[in-house]
């Protein structure tokens, strides 16, 4: 179990990035849902011990994270959201240096794990090519074998899936749900359909505090009744937004399709099933507003 209590961060400029987050995150995946500049890279970037918050504990297991962050990263596997990398090493070589690094020196037990990376990834059959000619979608998948060796008890995965095609991120949100089960992974991202494939549990971030969290099937339900849906011309948008409070809006078929928050049933209107970016959005727009 992973304890997050009361965290704040304060930047030098005066940007307060977390304030008094708490959560309680168990074995399996936990889904960190929030818009760019919610607070999310921060909070990660702390509980992997890259940054020391302002006021606040955390506690993974017997570990005191900020007082012992050695310990933790005995245990712990980090894909950031930007990571660098030799470029014209093979996936092979630089695997082989990160486990060492991590501590595995039998030679005889580092092929072991690197082998096994590879092929739990899907890179074995380009494990001798340079990771400068990986695709978005491999870069990826190494980045989660780096973050697998050592057997790891905490995993956090930041943004994984932005700018991949469909096939790789289904590839890869394959091979985060198979590793999911029996250790902590946090599953960091704006991307609303990640967090409703994968995670039992979730909490929305914004504004540098967490907004809701729960889980997804409960929160979508609380929903039911309260969303309405309608397509309207992208002129009368506006009207809209002043009369309604609207939470999100699409273009399908050339026409606007606009969803607004309201308890009863507004006259030609029709009522949405409801969905985890209903919710994911109706909160955002409460914060909007209460700001």
């Amino acid at each position: 179990m992973l304890e997050i209590s009361n965290l704040s961060h304060t930047y030098a400029n005066g940007t307060v990035a977390l304030d008094d987050v708490s959560l309680s995150i168990p074995r399996g995946m936990y889904g960190l849902l929030g818009p760019n500049g919610a607070g999310k890279s921060t909070l990660m970037r702390t509980v992997a011990t890259l940054q020391q918050p302002t006021s606040g504990t955390i506690q993974f297991g017997d570990i005191d994270v900020l007082a012992e962050p050695q310990r933790l990263r005995r245990t712990l596997g980090y894909l950031p959201q930007d990571f660098g990398v030799y470029p014209r090493v093979s996936a092979y070589a630089m695997l082989d240096q990160l486990a060492l690094l991590k501590g595995i020196t039998s030679a005889g037990e580092r092929k072991s794990v690197v082998e096994t990376l590879l092929n739990q990834t899907n890179l074995w059959a380009v494990r001798n090519k340079s990771i400068a000619g990986f695709s978005g979608g491999m870069r990826q998948r190494f980045g989660i074998a780096q973050a697998l060796i050592g057997n790891p008890e905490l995993i956090i995965v930041d943004e994984p899936t932005a700018g991949l095609d469909p096939e790789e991120r289904n590839r890869f949100l394959n091979l985060l749900a198979a590793i999911g089960d029996n250790v902590v992974v946090i599953l960091s991202t704006h991307i609303v359909d990640d967090v409703a494939d994968l995670c039992p549990l979730m909490a929305v971030l914004a504004n540098g505090k967490v907004q809701l969290q729960g889980k997804p099937a409960e929160l979508i339900a609380s929903t039911r009744g309260k969303v309405w849906r309608k397509a309207i011309a992208h002129s009368e948008l506006e009207d809209y937004q002043q009369k309604y409070e609207v939470i999100s809006t699409r273009l399908f078929a050339g026409k606007t399709i606009v969803h607004v928050l309201a308890d009863k049933k507004p006259a030609g209107f029709e009522p949405v099933e409801g969905g985890l970016e209903d919710v994911y959005f109706t909160t955002l727009s409460t914060v909007r507003r209460a700001a």
